[in-house]
């Protein structure tokens, strides 16, 4: 394994970093201010002016959208790049995460979107959403979760997806719809039940349905520990009753929703940990300028030997994950997802709680001001925490890679 970056990667950073200190990070504070004053789940106007820059430098549509980074081969948006070539430039962007994955138009649940469309959509579909999400024209969502049933199990889904001649006819309740909030979302992805009484993992499809569709009512915007995720469009709760949309919207064919979903999530969860790896660089950095900016108890900070170990730690702790995070791109590039299951469970097991750690540490030295709006820190952790539940919680990956590493002792007993 050789994770050392091509030239073009090195390229690609070094432009990012560039961006990132040019206008990214200045940017912050601008669109901060934005929210304040526009409509609730808008983007901030910065955000055009980001993307706008960024299409100029050549930043745009980093993320792979297929299996084994074929990034739409033939379609002139796609960067092209593998997995690994990606991973550093992921990283960087997650030292911002509310602006810089947007700004390159490389942000979920947009990318795990394109990546569905990519690989399963007709040419149609592709013609009406792939080409307006690849451009940053419209924005998306994925409706999976729903709160009547334990979401972590995805054979639990109860929305139902009915054939009615020509059409389809979809009921049920969805939360945590990313996204979804931002008027801007033309479309949503809808998981739902097709065949009850098919095997459990061939019971469930995914359909387009736009958001304008009779039927649909965005209740609610969910908060994450306080926090409306405006920057992001939000986490909608909506309702389907009786919505009808034509059966050329179904996505691959009856009964491939779970495969579909499994095919989404696994780069999905690559790129989030890639992301968290740049979020807990910034977090160090943060806590090893706050330690020799202070002084407690007649020495900065960083004199105080409990924070030395912090900080310690902290490096140990990122290295640690960023090889088994590249590892597991690589494994992704040579062998594909399927033969990269593990160490994708792995990663994200290991990574949020990493990022997590780091950036409570980070917290701890700042005191009162870590946990304010005058840093990052306190929704940084909001946004690991989460992690450690959306995609699939910690417990559900753990039992499956227990299941699997005792498959192999099983088999020699047999």
């Amino acid at each position: 394994m050789d994770f050392s970056y091509d030239e073009r990667t090195e390229q690609l950073r070094a432009d990012l970093l560039d961006f990132m200190e040019q206008h990214v990070y200045p940017a912050e504070a601008v669109a901060e201010h934005q929210l304040g004053e526009i409509a609730p789940w808008t983007t901030p106007p910065v955000m055009e002016e980001l993307k706008t820059e960024a299409r100029k430098r050549g930043l745009w549509n980093l993320v792979p959208l297929a299996p084994h980074g074929l990034s739409l081969p033939h379609h002139p948006l796609g960067a092209g790049l593998s997995n690994l070539q990606y991973a550093p430039l992921a990283e960087i962007t997650g030292r911002s995460p509310h602006l810089a994955p947007e700004s390159i138009n490389c942000n979920a649940p947009d990318t795990g979107n394109m990546e569905v469309l990519t690989m399963f959509g007709t040419p149609e579909q592709q013609e009406r959403w792939l080409k307006p999400l690849l451009a940053g024209e419209i924005r998306s969502a994925f409706c999976m979760t729903e709160p009547e049933v334990a979401s972590s199990d995805a054979t639990n889904i109860t929305t139902r997806i009915e054939r009615d001649g020509d059409s389809y006819v979809i009921n049920g309740r969805k939360w945590w719809s990313s996204g979804a909030m931002n008027p801007r979302c033309a479309i949503f992805i809808v998981m739902g039940k097709t065949d009850p009484s098919a095997d459990r993992h061939r019971q469930q499809s995914q359909i387009l349905v736009p958001r304008d569709t009779p039927g649909v009512e965005i209740k609610r915007g969910m908060q994450v520990f306080g926090y409306d995720d405006g920057w992001h469009g939000g986490h909608a709760e909506i309702t389907f009753t009786d919505v009808r949309v034509p059966a050329a919207n179904l996505v691959a064919g009856e009964g491939e929703g779970f495969a579909i979903a499994q095919a989404r999530l696994g780069p999905g969860r690559i790129h989030h940990c890639m992301r968290l790896i740049g979020m807990a660089e910034r977090a160090l950095e943060l806590m090893c300028r706050r330690a020799t900016e202070r002084v407690a108890f007649g020495k900065p900070l960083a004199a105080q030997g409990v924070v030395g170990e912090w900080i310690a730690e902290a490096r140990v702790r990122i290295e640690q994950a960023r090889l088994l995070v590249l590892k597991t791109a690589w494994l992704m590039d040579t062998v594909g997802n399927k033969g990269a299951h593990t160490e994708i469970q792995a990663i994200k097991i290991v990574v949020p709680e990493m990022a997590g750690w780091v950036i409570d540490k980070a917290i701890q030295v700042h005191g009162g001001g870590g946990v304010s709006q005058d840093f990052p820190l306190a929704q940084m952790w909001a946004g690991a925490r989460t992690l450690r539940l959306a995609d699939g919680p910690d417990e559900v990956h753990k039992a499956s890679l227990a299941k699997r590493e005792l498959r192999k002792y099983s088999a020699e007993r047999s």
